[in-house]
């Protein structure tokens, strides 16, 4: 029997796959052994092993389109009549009852019919109709494809953004910027391969919707901000570079102990390899954010002196999500600046907080997509413009709208995508998607398809079963594909 006073700092080692392969090769149930064994966890994407190289390149399924994601995310659920789904019967009957059958709502404070406050103008040469909300982003809708037949199958915040980002609408799923980073890699040795640009306002849910979840651990989204430094302790507070490099090499050594002790350990080895790259990044990250070597005139173009709540802010995160595309970052999402009073989420006073947001994040949108555009970064780029719900064509009280899951409105732009494109249809009140109707999960599988995975086949085994970002759900749109 194994002595019960071992040191307290004991622990035994635990048998690697090969080991116990070797040690069980005596006789015919050698062959079920390694038949279980070799159910191992892994990335369909080729020969590369996640676990072993986080952060390097890996071979796509299939020619990609785009290799970069740049996600805008609209914290709180922009209103869809609003902005891209315009619908003259909400004029017909304002402020009169509203004539379908209602949903429950999240508040159940229900008002009478609410016809937009803005009025729409077709645009370029596709003829989308764009609110006056967003007069620049209007100037690129050949580049857009506008979906307007989106729902989720949450209407509240939390459980909603969980949805959106995860594709499960519960906590601690892996984030889908974890799962690119996951599936392709990274072109860029020295940043890591999902990136948050926080412009202040975190989505209720938390850091959980950037997590990485049972993913191993180097493939959460690190959290920059738009300030200079974006990330805290960037340098060192050690005198030498010799004297940092000797630390980290005896942090190395004390880990690569345990790591013999107990063989695979994700949480060790994932601290490792961020180590590694957080050491690397100190000579990345502040030249990547000094803006100041940007010219003036790409300045102006995405209003980084603005003086409107937010705007610089997010122009300044528009402008680093850029710079960040240019050095083979895989996956960034930004998310929004507080615009002096609440998100896109307007249960009241729906006219100020709409213009407000609008105001923030319209230039710099523009300017990114005008600025990839003329690198020649826009059509290896896809870009995402997406809430994580819509809001209802009937008032809540007197001047706001409440949360609409049944059909909703966002664009994609870049990477493969077909411009001056509209996919599905609400109703002629803009409350439920009657027309190909899309489900989170089929947005999911479109951006990875873009990126050239696909989504059945992109799986990492956890629980005793394969998981993917889109569950068991989820087909490709290609209707907005080129």
């Amino acid at each position: 029997m194994p002595h019960s006073h071992h040191c307290g700092r004991y622990q035994p080692r635990a048998l690697t796959r090969r080991e116990m392969l070797r040690r069980s090769a005596g006789g015919f149930g050698a062959i079920a052994l390694a038949a279980l064994l070799g159910e191992e966890t892994r990335a369909a994407t080729g020969d590369a092993n996640p676990a072993q190289a986080p952060f390097a390149p890996r071979p796509p399924h299939f020619e990609p389109r785009a290799t970069s994601v740049i996600y805008l995310y609209m914290d709180g659920g922009p209103s869809q009549v609003d902005t891209f789904d315009p619908k003259p019967a909400l004029e017909k009957y304002n402020g009169k009852p509203f004539p379908l059958k209602m949903e429950p709502t999240q508040f159940n404070n229900i008002g009478s019919t609410l016809a937009s406050l803005w009025k729409f103008k077709q645009h370029g040469e596709s003829g989308i109709p764009v609110s006056e909300l967003f007069p620049h982003v209007a100037q690129h809708v050949d580049e857009l494809a506008v979906i307007r037949s989106m729902t989720s199958a949450f209407p509240e915040h939390t459980n909603a953004n969980y949805f959106l980002h995860t594709g499960t609408g519960i906590q601690g799923r892996p984030s889908m910027g974890a799962w690119f980073g996951y599936g392709l890699g990274s072109e860029c040795q020295d940043l890591p391969a999902f990136m948050v640009l926080n412009g202040g306002l975190i989505p209720p849910g938390g850091l959980d919707n950037f997590n990485s979840g049972f993913l191993p651990a180097t493939y959460q989204g690190s959290i920059f901000t738009a300030d200079n430094p974006p990330v805290a302790n960037v340098n060192r507070l050690e005198a030498t570079d010799e004297l940092q490099k000797n630390k980290l090499a005896l942090l190395g050594r004390l880990d690569g102990g345990v790591l013999d002790r107990m063989g695979h350990v994700d949480a060790l080895e994932s601290a490792i390899a961020n180590y590694e790259l957080a050491y690397r990044m100190q000579s990345v990250v502040p030249e990547l954010a000094d803006l100041s070597n940007e010219t003036a005139a790409t300045h102006e173009l995405y209003g980084t002196a603005a003086k409107t709540n937010g705007t610089a802010t997010f122009a300044r995160q528009c402008l680093l999500a850029r710079r960040l595309v240019e050095r083979g970052v895989r996956f960034i999402e930004l998310t929004c600046p507080s615009v002096g009073h609440d998100r896109w989420d307007q249960h009241g006073n729906l006219k100020q907080g709409h213009e407000d947001n609008a105001l923030c994040v319209d230039q710099p949108i523009a300017a990114l997509l005008t600025d990839l555009k003329q690198r020649g970064l826009l059509e290896k780029t896809l870009v995402v413009w997406s809430g994580e719900f819509g809001r209802t064509p009937f008032a809540q009280g007197a001047n706001g709208r409440d949360h609409n899951q049944f059909g909703f409105s966002l664009w994609m732009a870049g990477g493969g995508v077909k411009g001056g494109t509209i996919f599905g249809a609400t109703d002629e009140f803009g409350y439920k998607a009657i027309e190909n109707k899309l489900e989170i999960h089929d947005l999911h599988a479109t951006m990875l398809h873009l990126l050239g995975l696909e989504h059945t086949k992109l799986t990492f085994r956890f629980g005793g079963r394969d998981m993917r970002l889109t569950d068991v759900h989820g087909h490709v749109v290609h209707e907005i594909i080129a």
